[in-house]
């Protein structure tokens, strides 16, 4: 194994570049999950509304497995970038042998809970008759293959740690384009329906496992190796920062569920509609920072591994800076361009009736992205210096405090309707990233005064 790769020697060095470099990468990768998920939603949505349906249910709980991966994942990046700062490879390649470890077991215990609960648990939130059926069939592959999830999450959130996002890009884009090749020839070809869906969704997952394995145990030049070592500490480090993140995730599905309640009320239908079209424009628009964030829990994690609060500040503001540079472009470009971004979701004779609020919904929610970068990259930081749990305030100050308490306060109290859910959301979002990033500066300021009063005292 190498002591040093190209990865490294970015994450070691100018953190400005180190931001630029790891993040274009992820933000391409992240761009063809997108393109796969919409993709995804096309095919199985040419079986019919009970197909659609089927998996609709599901979702949710797909998206909650997703986040335990997720975060443990962040976890494993965040301490090996922190063992690559600290130049200490015998903890970088311990961080990601007890993550792969910890991947494994999870996913073990996780395949058993849900095989044995995904049913009643179906049938609880309203899947009944052919449509439970048809989840059944979906859900079960997937689920026998949460191992193969895990695994595959938590390698490459260990790519990333070491500043290999080239490599998590191609890993993520293999997997992702191939699935939207298999999608028709398993759905429609084989007459899979939307078990086809499922098993073109494993077989992705698998190529994109096998790249990552074979760079990581069978061609090994990458940075880390791996090794039958424990460590109580690196263990508790990697789910001090993973749990909270897999929860921060989950706060997001539980604040969209909350938003949805407002939207009902102010609009029915016909507001669900509208804000189902226009959220998805926005999540889209936040890709590329997504792809970010990730870049800046790798350099910062480095940077407070090197003990450089300098460096790790220099990288936090720089990546706000670019940050907010996209979404003001982002923006704009949905500002310009909404009354033709509408006619996509509202071509349809019926859909019609929704054009004109689905461009004010736009025009309004593309607000959201300009303060996104505030918040987003602080709570990255906050991981990649290993302070999970204040990551996890952040999430839930933006998603279950302020963008709920907005919402509701203009639709229930000032009565503003579906508007005041699109200015609740912006405000609330708005307010917690100022707060986010004022905290996160002072974060900051405390970490160099305490590192100064270790040199004083040395």
């Amino acid at each position: 194994m190498p002591e040093e790769t190209r990865g490294t020697k970015i994450l070691r060095g100018d953190p400005k570049k180190a931001i630029i470099k790891l993040s274009i990468p992820l933000m391409i990768a992240m761009l063809v999950q997108s393109i796969y998920n919409l993709a995804d939603g096309i095919w199985v949505a040419g079986l019919g509304p009970q197909a659609l349906a089927a998996i609709g249910l599901f979702f949710p709980i797909f998206m909650i497995l997703i986040a335990i991966a997720a975060g443990i994942s962040v976890g494993a990046s965040s301490v090996v970038a922190q063992k690559v700062g600290e130049k200490n490879k015998s903890g970088a390649d311990t961080a990601a042998s007890i993550s792969m470890l910890l991947s494994l077991i999870i996913g073990i215990i996780i395949t058993f809970v849900f095989a044995l609960s995904i049913k009643p648990i179906l049938k609880l939130v309203g899947a009944q008759a052919e449509t439970l059926n048809l989840s059944l069939e979906y859900a079960m592959i997937l689920i026998y293959s949460i191992v193969l999830l895990m695994f595959n999450n938590v390698a490459n959130g260990i790519l990333r740690g070491e500043g290999d996002t080239k490599r998590a890009m191609i890993a993520i884009a293999a997997g992702s384009f191939l699935n939207i090749l298999l999608d028709p020839i398993f759905i429609y070809v084989l007459k899979l329906g939307v078990k086809g869906a499922a098993v073109a969704t494993v077989i992705s997952i698998g190529v994109s496992t096998f790249l990552i394995g074979r760079w990581l145990f069978w061609k090994k030049d990458t940075y880390v190796s791996f090794k039958l070592s424990f460590d109580s500490q690196i263990l508790k480090q990697i789910l001090k920062i993973g749990i909270p993140a897999s929860l921060a995730q989950i706060t997001m599905s539980v604040a969209m569920y909350v938003l949805n309640i407002f939207v009902i009320a102010a609009g029915g239908d016909y507001g669900i509609a509208i804000f189902t079209s226009a959220w998805r424009v926005i999540n889209f628009g936040t890709v590329p920072l997504i792809g970010m964030a990730m870049a800046v829990t790798s350099v910062t994690g480095a940077a407070f591994g090197e003990r450089n609060i300098q460096k790790l500040e220099t990288a936090h503001v720089y990546a706000v800076k670019i940050g907010l540079l996209i979404g003001v472009g982002i923006m704009s470009i949905i500002l310009i361009f909404s009354p033709y971004i509408a006619k996509i979701f509202t071509y349809s004779k019926g859909g019609s009736s929704i054009y004109n609020d689905l461009v004010v919904a736009l025009r309004v929610m593309s607000l959201f992205l300009p303060g996104t970068p505030f918040g987003m990259f602080t709570s990255s930081m906050f991981q990649g210096i290993g302070q999970g749990f204040k990551s996890l305030l952040a999430t839930i100050l933006r998603t279950i405090v302020m963008q709920v308490v907005f919402s509701w306060f203009f639709v229930y109290i000032l009565n503003l309707g579906l508007l005041g859910v699109w200015l609740g959301i912006v405000l609330g979002n708005a307010s917690s990233a100022f707060i986010t990033f004022s905290w996160g500066r002072f974060v900051v300021k405390g970490l160099r005064e305490k590192l100064l009063e270790v040199c004083q005292g040395g």
